[in-house]
């Protein structure tokens, strides 16, 4: 196995015969496409998830796909057989014919191939969570705006229909003005010491999968899958759900950013995210531009609770909620709703009997990729752009920095600071190794 030392600088000259990694320079114009005109499409990240995003954009032409994994990058090309394949994305972006990038790679990767991406002139579709720290998707987000690329955030039941149906009966006022929203996953990651070295395989460029990360030797326990559980590369359980189900509580009530978090659960570890967690947000009242089909609203303060790990609402434990999976708890002055992906109920039910929903004004989406492919197409604008993504994505991440601090945070959105700790910093802002930056 070669060394660290040995390692490191053979990345770093990479990264410099490339250009200076996260950078890339001449960014092209974008093309003026019309509807019926197919994308050029680069895919950073083929396999898995990479996967599942490839065939949501086989409709276009997938031109150039890469992946640090050979097989990996072998096996996704049997079915692009006319796309070039690449194992260092900063060599896919030197390509003048892309129109997209659609990247799929673990989150610790996220920040510096979309940044890359936007700043080369491409419309970047990029993998939930947005990145692995704050301070990344505060970058991606205001990159993506200055950029004027279409981007959008891989949250995919957002194009599902039935969270536009529980946004529109929650801004209806069916169960009143909100003041409560938890929500909750069972699954969780267990918490592992760090692993002895592996070999690494010879089909893997490990020094390319960690990218901006400070080195660590390569183990089977992080690649291809169980990266998540580590500090290193994810955030466990919260970074991983929360723009599925945060997003739901976030879209309905239109929430900001929250201003106090406070988080409660499994001991911290130096490595790995908690096997369960509970953190409670608080988000100030606050005035909205419409709400439904109306115009402008007040409305209340909000306390939003995340649970994983089997930890869920008290009403659960009290028995005033059915059975129910994974999913989201509105409470209101005038009831309650409980939603998942694909289905919602109010209660007390007896309150509710005859309840007809509104006339539904959210339109329908012709799906996640899609609707990206169709606004860069000159379509009606995408809903999970990344200033919507790196908001959802900063309110899971503010969670696991309270966890590891062990403190609530005084949130100061504005100077993105914990006013009552500075210890936050390190765990808010990224810092890369030598040759990454954004």
């Amino acid at each position: 196995m070669q060394s660290k030392a040995r390692v490191s600088r053979r990345g770093f000259l990479v990264a410099a015969a490339v250009g200076s990694a996260g950078v890339v320079l001449g960014a092209q114009a974008p093309r003026k496409i019309s509807p019926n005109e197919r994308l050029n499409l680069g895919v950073i990240g083929v396999a898995g998830r990479g996967g599942e995003n490839l065939k949501g954009v086989s409709s276009q032409n997938v031109v150039a796909l890469c992946d640090v994994d050979a097989q990996r990058l072998d096996g996704a090309a049997k079915a692009f057989p006319g796309a070039a394949k690449y194992k260092d994305y900063r060599a896919l972006l030197e390509r003048n014919d892309l129109d997209g990038v659609v990247v799929s790679t673990p989150d610790h990767c996220h920040a510096v191939i979309a940044v890359a991406a936007l700043k080369s002139g491409r419309h970047v579709y990029c993998e939930k969570p947005l990145t692995r720290t704050v301070s990344e998707a505060r970058r991606v987000a205001e990159t993506a705006r200055t950029s004027g690329r279409v981007t959008q955030m891989g949250n995919q039941i957002h194009s599902g229909d039935n969270y536009r149906r529980v946004v529109e009966v929650i801004q209806s006022g069916a169960i009143g003005d909100v003041t409560e929203v938890h929500h909750w996953v069972d699954g969780s990651w267990d918490v592992r010491k760090r692993p002895e070295p592996d070999p690494v395989p010879p089909h893997l460029d490990w020094e390319q999968w960690l990218g901006p990360v400070p080195f660590r030797d390569y183990s089977d326990q992080y690649v291809p899958f169980n990266w998540r559980r580590w500090w290193a590369f994810g955030g466990g359980t919260l970074s991983d759900f929360c723009c599925h189900h945060i997003d739901l509580g976030v879209w309905a009530l239109q929430l900001g950013l929250p201003t106090r978090i406070e988080a409660s659960g499994s001991e911290p570890h130096v490595e790995c995210a908690p096997l369960n967690l509970k953190v409670q947000y608080t988000f100030p009242a606050r005035r909205v531009s419409s709400w439904g089909t109306a115009g402008p609203k007040d409305l209340p303060a909000v306390q939003m609770t995340w649970y994983h790990g089997g930890k869920r609402p008290a009403a659960f434990t009290e028995q005033k909620l059915p059975k129910w999976g994974d999913g989201t708890l509105f409470v209101g002055s005038k009831g309650m709703m409980l939603a998942d992906y694909g289905k919602y109920r109010l209660f007390p039910e007896v309150d509710f009997s005859g309840f007809q929903p509104p006339t539904p004004w959210i339109a329908g989406s012709p799906g996640q990729h899609e609707e990206w492919i169709r606004a860069i197409q000159g379509g009606a604008a995408n809903l999970c752009p990344f200033e919507y993504g790196s908001k959802v994505t900063e309110i899971g991440l503010l969670g696991n920095v309270a966890h590891r601090v062990q403190q609530p945070l005084e949130w100061d959105a504005s100077s993105m600071r914990a006013t009552n700790c500075k210890d936050a910093d390190r765990f808010i802002r990224h810092e890369y190794r030598a040759g990454w930056s954004l």
